[in-house]
């Protein structure tokens, strides 16, 4: 079985890899920005009560 798929070049596997790594910080960024405006729309009394 031969395999006669398009192959990337290595310019291309290292374009792939850098976009991979802005999304993965985008995705990071967005859910830190998230967990951050959860946390000042609870206000600070969620800091105080007791567990």
């Amino acid at each position: 079985m031969s395999d006669d798929g398009i192959r990337p070049t290595e310019e291309q596997k290292r374009r792939q890899r850098g976009r991979s790594v802005a999304i993965g910080l985008a995705l990071a960024g967005l859910v830190l920005l998230f967990y951050v405006i959860t946390l000042v729309k609870m206000g600070p009394g969620v800091f105080d009560r007791s567990l």
